[in-house]
């Protein structure tokens, strides 16, 4: 009889794997600085706005300071029209007339110059405080720049703040061979880590926390059954239910990639457990995007 043929599961290339990651780090970083375009080209705007806002008012003050200052000189005429007019009928009298009408004239006069005076005064002051008031609404629109620049530079610095951290992160996360001896793809041994790999976009992350139940707990599209834990080893043993096949993965340590394949993918699933509690389990479990079967 010949001998029966045995399968064996796909061994996935670690170059693709390496070429699949970096690439997705690439977006991440291209999706950052889109990020930042975005957000300078609102701030640019509203600097724009604030910059017509300003002109604007500019404009207003320019314009009722024109309109009032015109008027105010055409009385400010009159008044020294009427002025001179009153002083040359003083001089008249002064030649011509009695003491009482030069008196009179005199009179006049000095009520006409200390009016001009007045409104002299009065016009020195308006102009005063129209000045005083541009010069207020241009400090208030330069301060608004202002503000403006600097959450510009907030949100560059940011955008570089996270892209660097981003890079670290993805730097210090490592990849091995999982339990079935699959080459794995990175690793998360921590929450700030198991976020960066979601912002690669290659697989699909779900966290969990398993404890001794009766009944098997849901994680994802299977299912997930603690049976023992080794505190002193940090190890633990749990069992697996994918496609209704039940597989037992005894004493497996922590950050170790725990693989099995499901029928939904070409790719394995694999279980991280980053924490070996006294009564839980605490890790994720990574499935394929592609969900296409085998």
């Amino acid at each position: 009889m010949s001998p029966t043929p045995t399968y064996q599961e796909p061994q996935p290339r670690s170059s693709g794997l390496l070429t699949a990651l970096v690439a997705g780090a690439l977006i991440a970083l291209i999706a950052a600085n889109i990020y930042l375009f975005v957000q300078i080209d609102h701030l640019r705007t509203d600097v724009s706005k604030v910059r017509e806002s300003l002109s604007t008012e500019l404009s207003n003050l320019r314009d009722a300071s024109s309109v009032t200052s015109a008027s105010q000189l055409r009385h400010l005429e009159t008044l020294k029209a009427d002025l001179e007019a009153a002083r040359a009928q003083a001089r008249d009298y002064s030649r011509t007339a009695s003491s009482q009408g030069k008196a009179e004239a005199q009179a006049y006069a000095d009520h006409l110059a200390r009016q001009l005076q007045a409104e002299e005064a009065k016009v020195q002051q308006q102009v005063s405080s129209e000045i005083s008031e541009v010069k207020t609404a241009a400090s208030t629109a330069n301060a608004k720049i202002a503000d403006v620049s600097t959450d510009v530079g907030g949100v560059k610095t940011q955008v570089t703040a996270t892209q660097a951290e981003l890079q670290k992160t993805i730097a210090d996360l490592k990849s091995t061979r999982g339990d079935l001896g699959v080459q794995s793809g990175l690793i998360a041994t921590n929450g700030q880590e198991l976020q960066a790999l979601r912002r690669l976009g290659e697989r699909n992350y779900i966290e969990f926390k398993l404890g001794k139940t009766k009944a098997p707990q849901r994680v994802g599209d299977i299912t997930l059954m603690l049976k023992n834990i080794n505190l002193k080893k940090n190890m633990y043993t749990v069992e697996v239910m994918a496609d209704d096949k039940l597989t037992v993965k005894k004493d497996k340590n922590v950050n170790e990639p725990v693989q099995f394949y499901s029928s939904k993918a070409r790719q394995p699933y694999e279980i991280v457990v980053n924490q070996v509690q006294k009564d839980q389990i605490v890790g994720y479990l990574s499935t394929p995007k592609e969900q296409s079967g085998r």
